[in-house]
């Protein structure tokens, strides 16, 4: 504990008069965010998030070139908001202006990275699910939200009480930076493996045409982390305001298959292939004008490409960060890329993998 940084909450609490509440740190996650649930003596409970400054490199700068956002580290790379708390005010505003269940703002300091929030409750749909909650009506209501979300086309900038955060867009550069992740770490999880130029080579061929589909068809709203911890059933509320949304500061303009496969792909639990086929049939019937077999020819793509991120970005928590539990979660994402590799498209991606990551290793 850092009593510097827990001085400087004391005095935020205290100026928005919060300083007798009761505080009870709540679970972390991969992030360098961290969470408390706020009890004040009067009214219900709210949350406090904290997001130390100058904890991770610096986001996108909108006009930034690639030779800069390489130089500016990861985070401008691959366009996250590096845990931002102005990104998430910005963006929760945006949402609730399409009707949709992000937290109300009670109070936040950009520049301390602080900000109290609404509390939306604990009834994750990842918990409900394993309470015994039948999980089709939970996902038909996820779907329905993503729907809503594609059919408004977003600012290039998002503003909320003289905040301003820009929305950029899951460019070629973003992609591949996610996808060449498992190219570095997954040899440091699995010392055997080793890929040579020429198969480095290969994997850039297959994926360029890929990434240049996602780039095109970036015209969405994408939550970006749209899956079942992320997402809370709210009952007493009507449409697509029943989802409430979470941890959505690295929202971007994205092709709609994004968001579908984060939700589908689910790297924290199974999502069997039923729910995956009625999640998209309720996808399609919501949005008739989409075209389905250009569609899924993308969230197979972009589904396999996303799957491989993960895959990265679990390999690096697992050798670098000293975060063993991810292992487990990885013979489940081989399981999703599996079914995005049923297409026949992929041909020239399952060729490459069944020759430089045999299936003994994906386990």
């Amino acid at each position: 504990m850092n009593p510097e940084r827990e001085a400087q909450k004391a005095r935020f609490l205290r100026d928005h008069g919060l300083a007798s509440a009761r505080r009870e740190r709540l679970t972390g996650d991969a992030s360098t965010r961290s969470y408390e649930r706020l009890y004040p003596a009067r009214g219900g409970s709210l949350i406090f998030m904290d997001q130390p400054p100058a904890v991770e490199s610096e986001p996108c700068p909108p006009d930034a070139t690639p030779a800069e956002r390489q130089a500016a580290g990861y985070n401008a790379l691959a366009r996250l908001a590096a845990g931002r708390v102005d990104a998430f005010v910005a963006i929760a505003a945006w949402l609730r202006g399409q009707g949709l269940s992000a937290p109300t703002i009670i109070a936040a300091d950009a520049a301390q990275g602080l900000a109290v929030l609404e509390d939306l409750g604990d009834a994750l749909f990842a918990r409900l699910i394993e309470q015994g909650q039948d999980e089709a009506p939970l996902y038909d209501d996820a779907i329905e939200t993503l729907a809503w979300m594609h059919e408004v086309e977003p600012p290039p900038v998002l503003a909320y009480d003289g905040v301003r955060w820009p929305l950029l867009t899951y460019d070629g550069l973003a992609l591949k930076t996610g996808g060449e992740i498992i190219l570095e770490w997954f040899p440091r999880l699995k010392p055997e493996l080793s890929f040579s130029t020429e198969a480095i080579a290969e994997w850039e061929a297959i994926w360029s045409p890929i990434r240049s589909r996602g780039e095109k068809g970036a015209h969405v709203f994408c939550h970006r982390d749209y899956h079942a911890e992320n997402l809370i059933w709210l009952p007493d509320r009507s449409g697509p305001a029943r989802v409430g949304l979470l941890d959505f500061q690295d929202a971007l303009k994205a092709h709609p298959a994004w968001d579908m496969s984060m939700l589908l792909h689910d790297a924290r639990r199974d999502v069997s292939p039923e729910v995956e086929q009625r999640a998209l049939a309720r996808y399609f019937e919501l949005r008739p004008q989409v075209d389905r077999e250009h569609f899924l020819a993308d969230y197979h793509a972009l589904g396999a490409l996303n799957v491989v991120r993960i895959l990265g970005i679990f390999a690096r928590l697992v050798t670098r960060d000293g975060k063993p539990r991810y292992a487990a979660f990885m013979p489940r994402l081989w399981t999703y890329l599996d079914r995005c590799l049923a297409d026949r498209q992929l041909g020239e991606l399952t060729s490459w993998l069944d020759r430089q990551i045999p299936c003994e290793f994906r386990k």
